[in-house]
C-alpha cells in the first residue's frame, strides 16, 4: 500500500502520544487528515513502554501540510527551538487555535502568541497583519505594535491595530 510522500515532512518525537496527537491536531485543523499508521513489529530498538502492535509511527497532514508523529521513547522532549506557526486573520481565528491547542499545555509558556499544547509543542497563533505593521517603514508604528505584542500572551488584533494606529 502507497502512501503519499512529501519531499520535506516534520518529525515529531513522542515517548507514547503520536497516535493520540495526530489525532488531536486534526481534530483542530480544517483539510487534515491522519493519512497511515505503522506499529512496530518483533524488529525494534527495546525502549520501556513500547511493545510489539504499539503505534511506531504516524503520518498526518494538517492544511496540506504533511507531519510523521513517532513513539520514540522518553530520551527526547520537546523545547521552543522549534515551533508551528498558525496565521490567522481574524480574532476568532486566533482564539479558536489559542483555547484548542492550549488546553492542557503549559501556561507558563504562553507569552507573546506562543503556547506549549499539552504535548510540549510549542505553536506560534498570530495575526497575519502582523506581519505589515512589523515591517511597516514608519519605525514609529512597527515599535509600538512591538511593545504592544511584548505585553500579551494571546495575540489581541485590536490592541496590535490600536497600537499601530498610535
Amino acid at each position: 500500500m502507497a502512501s503519499k510522500v512529501t519531499k520535506i515532512a516534520p518529525c515529531l518525537w513522542f515517548n507514547t502520544e503520536a497516535e493520540e496527537a495526530a489525532q488531536l491536531y486534526t481534530s483542530i485543523f480544517k483539510n487534515s487528515s491522519i493519512d497511515n499508521v505503522i506499529r512496530y513489529g518483533k524488529e525494534r530498538h527495546e525502549t520501556p513502554g513500547i511493545a510489539e502492535g504499539d503505534v511506531m509511527t504516524v503520518t498526518f497532514t494538517l492544511e496540506g501540510q504533511t507531519y510523521t508523529a513517532l513513539n520514540g521513547g522518553p530520551q527526547f522532549r520537546f523545547n521552543e527551538a522549534i515551533s508551528f506557526a498558525v496565521h490567522c486573520d481574524t480574532q476568532e481565528e486566533i482564539d479558536y487555535f489559542w483555547e484548542k491547542l492550549s488546553e492542557g499545555g503549559d501556561e507558563s509558556a504562553q507569552v507573546c502568541g506562543w503556547l506549549k499544547d499539552k504535548f510540549g509543542v510549542s505553536w506560534q497563533v498570530v495575526p497575519t497583519a502582523l506581519f505589515a505593521m512589523l515591517n511597516d517603514p514608519d519605525s514609529g508604528k512597527s515599535e509600538r505594535v512591538t511593545k504592544a505584542m511584548l505585553k500579551m500572551r494571546k495575540m489581541d488584533i485590536r490592541r496590535l491595530e490600536e497600537a499601530y494606529a498610535g
